[in-house]
């Protein structure tokens, strides 16, 4: 990271930040273009709005340490509620419109509705999807207004306010500010390892509060200082984070899987679990891709093989094992002596209802117990949210999947001396699943998705990383396999293997360095560490504010 300078006068000179990724150059935010949207107030959260959307994955991280400036600088600017709400609106409405576009694709692919609705629909997600920025906004604004903050103290406040709000946001898909670092391959990742991907992005949220103080102050030697520090900071927290990827201990093990993506069409995959068709088809394309994937590989001892979320077209179980397709399945794996692990439909016999789950097959076809079923399960795919209480409910919204809900992540998938923590697709976004894996002993992560609903734009590479992350918070390898891509392979280092194309048929062998008893990280102990210290923080600000008589100098 250089920092170049893009403003002098006689008395100063103003510094940016100038990300290199690759041939890529961004230069953020300059002093010019702040001074012009305060002349203009209502640009400054359409501005916060751009810089946090063009921040996200599949963007680079160019401008997360000072993405809320704009907002804070409006907010701190306004005299009514009104505006503190509807500037919150208008940033958290921009952002999610450029960094989470890929729902209009969803919308028209999963909800089948024509491209006019599914973008209408896109803008009603936009307005609702992040609205954790005006009620921070709201709530720091009634704060100081019924306290009396001093400056500081509401400058803090509104900080720590946006950062907890943020951590505990209500939404569909649980990313963070965190990820991006990942994303762009900045070695501040590590880090996460300590504090987790939730600790990251709370720590670049207050990160844009220094550099906040350092614009207001930018004419005064004071924010110069400040903005070195900052910039001192972030290169030795990036050698540190090099550091703790140095220190890690070397694997003791290592296995090579054969990860099999045979891109299966959303109509195809409808029809075939609807019984109306194509499941023959889905299973030959797996079998043939299979076969010519050994045939290309036939020198290597390949431990196992693995198949998407679902990707074997029928139910399978000890119940079904008689059945065509799962003796199919068990002729051809004897045939090849090749243990696998697939995705598949199975059912819940007390709940009377269809699991997604995550089978093992040793090398003669037999299933080895016991299977993993999904338990986080997908609100309006997999089931309706509140049906439990008001059955009724989907009477309105027949299509909708009815699924049984696993028993969560209380046993691995053991075999030949592989102990492997499970998970199906959306389960990978949640630290507190993966680090109940840990806790049990995983000694590595299998991750099987479905991410055909998606499109080929954004949404493939934020779940990847998403999905990835988890392997550096607890510094296991995560396998991941889906059925249109990305499908690859993450080290405990963080290292990224070859990653798949994405909507074409592949097939990729790795082998894969693991501990056989890996070792706890700080995160994986200190969980809740960082919510802590987060509630810690706005419990001591708040008595500072209620205690202190102060004099309002804002």
């Amino acid at each position: 990271m250089l920092w170049l300078p893009v403003s002098r006068s006689r008395s100063f000179t103003y510094w940016a930040p100038k990300l290199e990724l690759g041939n890529q150059r961004i230069t953020p935010l300059t002093m010019n273009s702040v001074k012009s949207c305060q002349r203009k107030p209502w640009l400054l959260p359409i501005l916060s709005g751009i810089l946090i959307g063009t921040s996200y994955i599949p963007f680079p991280p160019w401008a997360s340490l000072f993405c809320f400036v704009p907002l804070w600088l409006f907010w701190n600017q306004q005299t009514s509620l009104k505006n503190v709400l509807l500037g919150g609106m208008l940033t958290s409405f921009i952002f999610t419109l450029i960094g989470f576009n890929w729902v209009t694709y969803l919308l028209h692919e999963f909800a089948h509705l024509d491209w006019p609705v599914a973008t209408i629909g896109m803008v009603v997600y936009a307005l609702i999807a992040h609205t954790f920025v005006p009620l921070a906004g709201v709530l720091w604004y009634w704060g100081r207004q019924k306290f009396n903050w001093s400056k500081r103290l509401s400058l803090g406040l509104m900080a720590l306010i946006t950062t907890l709000c943020e951590a505990y946001s209500l939404t569909l898909f649980d990313w963070n500010f965190g990820y991006s670092w990942y994303g762009a391959n900045i070695p501040i990742y590590h880090w996460a390892e300590v504090i987790g991907f939730s600790g990251l992005s709370a720590a670049t949220l207050l990160c844009n509060l220094p550099l906040y103080v350092a614009f207001e102050q930018r004419q005064q030697r004071s924010g110069k200082i400040i903005l070195v520090t900052v910039i001192t900071g972030f290169m030795l927290l990036n050698d540190g984070g090099l550091w703790l990827k140095n220190r890690l201990p070397q694997p003791d093990s290592s296995f090579k899987v054969l990860m099999i993506q045979a891109y299966i069409e959303n109509a195809e995959k409808m029809a075939a679990e609807l019984g109306k068709g194509f499941g023959k088809e889905i299973f030959k394309r797996y079998t043939t891709l299979t076969d010519s994937a050994l045939k290309a590989h036939q020198d290597e001892k390949i431990d196992f093989a693995l198949w998407p979320e679902t990707a074997f077209p029928a139910l399978l179980g000890e119940q079904f094992k008689t059945d065509d397709y799962p003796v199919t399945l068990t002729q051809f794996l004897q045939t090849r002596q090749l243990p696998l692990l697939t995705g598949a439909y199975s059912v819940d016999e007390s709940a009377r209802l269809i699991t997604n789950s995550l089978f093992v097959l040793n090398k003669n076809g037999e299933i080895v117990p016991p299977h993993y079923s999904k338990s986080i399960l997908l609100a309006f795919g997999e089931y309706i949210p509140g049906e439990n209480i008001f059955p009724e409910i989907r009477n309105w919204l027949p299509p909708t999947g009815h699924f049984a809900r696993g028993h969560g992540p209380t046993e691995l998938l053991t075999w030949n001396g592989y102990k492997m923590g499970a998970q199906i697709c959306y389960e990978s976004l949640f630290p507190g699943f993966s680090r109940s894996l840990a806790d049990l002993g995983a000694q590595f992560i299998v991750n099987v998705t479905n991410d055909s609903w998606y499109g080929a734009w954004q949404e493939p590479y934020q779940h990847m990383y998403m999905t990835l992350a988890r392997g550096v918070e607890f510094r296991r390898p995560v396998l991941r396999v889906t059925n249109t891509g990305i499908s690859t392979v993450s080290l405990a280092s963080g290292e990224i293997l070859e990653r798949s194309p994405i909507h074409q048929a592949w097939a990729g062998l790795y082998e894969v360095p693991y501990l056989k008893t890996p070792p706890a990280t700080f995160y994986q102990n200190w969980f809740y560490l960082v919510p802590g210290l987060l509630w810690g923080m706005l419990l001591l600000l708040l008595g500072i504010g209620a205690v202190k008589p102060v004099n309002r100098d804002h």
